[in-house]
């Protein structure tokens, strides 16, 4: 049987524990409702983005003889070397969301390599940096406090590279993987393959009833720069809505660890109230021996 100064012990680390998980998830719920309004202000914004870009992408593509000539909407057949940016989060206690995104890119390099393209790895996230690291996986860029505090600026800088090399032709794709927020219970993994853009979206019909004004000799021009605002806040919106699944997965993780806490200070309870009962037992047999022994 235990000792009970050791059960004892036990039971005040376990609730200390249970106290602090049970503040943490109190802190992800409150940080939640904030990332997840700004999540879906986002959303519209960047639904509105794709939603032009495929308006002058598509009428290019049907009327211009030829179709799209423009680099960023033709799709390589052979690629040599993508470009692969995943966003994971600079803290853990978060469940499985950052390995999640880990074994998402891990499979795309193993694709990758065996059709023998080159991959460059950009990494966002201190724990998604620290394991490819550890594994001795070659990044070829990175960047911490990022994802856990969302800065455009900070994200255009970071992306705008990726950009001008597969105009340039230096890459020949460019991918997003991070794992966003899809309610306050699940999170959802995006494998978002931001360039080339898919044409196969685009639809004839739609553009031909499309109220969307513009001169046809600025169409490239304004598609060219349109291209590189769509990537910057596809990258941008990954950052927010990875940030709004963290404390989601956070939020989740804690309680679970709060429940489990609670758990193990009732059993652990229910063991020391045993224990006391074999010590006052054992006293009490001690006792009536004593006396025994003396008559």
């Amino acid at each position: 049987m235990a000792n009970l100064k050791d059960i004892q012990r036990q039971i005040k680390s376990v609730s200390n524990t249970q106290k602090t998980t049970r503040a943490m998830k109190l802190v992800s719920t409150a940080k939640l409702r904030r990332a997840e309004e700004l999540a879906k202000r986002s959303r519209l914004y960047s639904e509105k983005m794709n939603q032009v870009i495929a308006e002058i992408a598509g009428r290019i593509k049907c009327n211009k003889v030829g179709g799209i000539d423009n680099r960023c909407f033709i799709e390589i057949e052979n690629p040599k070397m993508v470009d692969i940016v995943f966003v994971t989060a600079d803290k853990g206690l978060c469940g499985g969301f950052n390995i999640q995104t880990i074994k998402a890119v891990k499979k795309l390099i193993t694709e990758y390599k065996e059709q023998n393209v080159k991959v460059r790895l950009r990494g966002i996230g201190k724990k998604g940096i620290e394991f490819f690291k550890y594994n001795e996986i070659e990044l070829f860029d990175e960047v911490l406090g990022l994802s856990s505090k969302p800065d455009k600026k900070r994200a255009d800088e970071f992306i705008t590279a990726s950009i001008e090399d597969y105009k340039d032709g230096k890459i020949d794709g460019l991918y997003i993987v991070y794992n966003g927020y899809k309610n306050m219970i699940t999170q959802e993994l995006h494998v978002n393959k931001v360039l080339p853009v898919d044409t196969e979206q685009f639809d004839c019909n739609e553009t031909a009833t499309s109220l969307l004004e513009v001169e046809a000799q600025d169409e490239e021009k304004m598609l060219d720069s349109l291209v590189s605002k769509y990537v910057e806040y596809n990258m941008y919106y990954s950052l927010i809505d990875s940030v709004a699944a963290e404390h989601s997965a956070r939020m989740q993780a804690m309680d679970t660890a709060t429940n489990n806490a609670k758990e193990m200070v009732k059993s652990l309870n229910v063991q020391f109230n045993k224990a006391r009962q074999a010590a006052i037992t054992t006293e009490l047999i001690e006792i009536i021996s004593g006396v025994e022994s003396m008559k």
